[in-house]
Parts: structure tokens; sequence; C-alpha cells
């Protein structure tokens, strides 16, 4: 497997408080890389470094061996974020065609709708959708643009059981595709599940790293994230 995602030493703080210090972690193609830590550990912000939504104050950050933000990296990823305020008056089947409309060759939107049941909620503004219904079309809108790399920001928050093994059936799908996929989650069985490699984040750094077979050798992988992170904001 080749690896579409470095990055090395990242640091960035936000005034006193340093989100990532020293964070270092890969991803790779056809793979499913899980990133697990505490509310405030550095997960979002290392994706939002990714997009080029923030910058790194140092350290080294390559997807495709190229900086974040740059055209050819931006056409080969697809974002699940948590929240997307600013999609809140938008039809869900017309946010999905925008969106497809700013690709060369997007899936088509119809086939996602309905593998992942949006069709019966299609033509319902996002805003007033339920947060599983959200996560449905946001879901759907980082995968619509074929991408090379997708980063999934707790992907399987607020659904329902049926709803959440179609997602996860979904990330093997496009994992088993080649597909590079980076996921948070507080879901211990999600991550068991669908994880080829994890990363243990606690204050801004790796704390642990392996397979999931590596982290449970000595216990569950709960028991390995309750080892090795505090919950302490750096």
């Amino acid at each position: 497997m080749s690896t579409v995602l470095q990055a090395t030493n990242l640091v960035l703080s936000f005034g006193s408080n340093r989100a990532l210090d020293g964070l270092t972690l890969g991803a790779d193609a056809g793979a499913v890389t899980a990133l697990l830590g505490p509310n405030g550990a550095g997960k979002t912000t290392f994706i939002r470094c990714c997009t080029a939504l923030v910058t790194p104050d140092s350290g080294e950050l390559r997807l495709f061996g190229q900086a974040p933000g740059t055209p050819e990296v931006l056409t080969k990823i697809g974002l699940m974020p948590q929240t997307t305020g600013a999609w809140s008056g938008i039809k869900a089947a017309e946010l999905l065609r925008y969106l497809a409309s700013l690709y060369e060759n997007p899936q088509p939107v119809a086939e996602l709708t309905s593998l992942l049941g949006i069709d019966a909620f299609a033509s319902t503004p996002y805003r007033r959708l339920s947060g599983g219904q959200q996560q449905a079309v946001n879901l759907a809108g980082a995968l619509v643009g074929r991408p090379s790399l997708v980063f999934l920001d707790e992907p399987s928050a607020g659904l329902d059981p049926r709803a959440r093994r179609v997602t996860w059936d979904l990330i093997r799908q496009v994992s088993d595709a080649g597909v590079a996929v980076v996921l948070t989650t507080h879901d211990m069985a999600e991550a068991a599940e669908l994880a080829d490699h994890v990363y243990i984040v606690d204050r801004g750094r790796v704390q642990a790293s392996g397979t999931v077979a590596d982290l449970t050798v000595d216990g569950t992988l709960e028991d390995a994230f309750l080892q090795h992170t505090t919950g302490d904001r750096p």
C-alpha cells in the first residue's frame, strides 16, 4: 500500500493552547486509519490542517506528496465534517447535486441517496433533518467527488444501528476500492470493526499506534484507549 498522507512533528498553537504537539502519523491508500482520542485531543484540528483550513506552526504535512490546499490535492480529497452550519438552508438533494457539479467525474447522486436512505428526506432543508439524517447527507457529500483520500469525522454519530451498519459497509467498500480513509471516532466497536491501523491521540500527539490486534494484546481497544489517554486538555 502506498502512503498518501504523511504528517511529521506537527505543532499548532491557538494562543496558549497547544492543539498539536509533535503529531506524527500516516495514512495509506486502500486502508482505514482510525484516530482515537478524547475531546480536545487534536483530531479535528489535524483534519483542518489536512484540508488547509488552518496551517501548522511547524512540522511537515504532505498529501499525495504535496502541501495541503493545492488545487491538485483539493480535487482528490473528500471531507465529512462534524458540523456544516453553512448548509442549513439548502435541501438535501439540491446540496448533493451542487457538490457533484464541482467534480469532473462525480458519483451518481441518485445511487448515493438510495444507498444511504436519503431519498425519503431529499426535499427537506438540511437544518430540519435529524442528526442521523444530516450524517447521511454529510457522508454522501464526502464521497460524491470520488476522492482518493476521505476524512470522516465521527461518521456514525447519531445513527441508529441499521444506518450505522450501512455506513460501515460503505466505508469498507470505499477502502476496498483503494481509497485512503481517515476517520475519527469515539466508538471503539467502530474502530475495531473498520480500522487497518489505529492511532491513539491525546494532548496533541500520538500516544500509541498499531493494528487493532497490536493494541488489544492485553485487553480491549477501550482498555488501550484508557491506558494511553488522560482526557486533559494541553
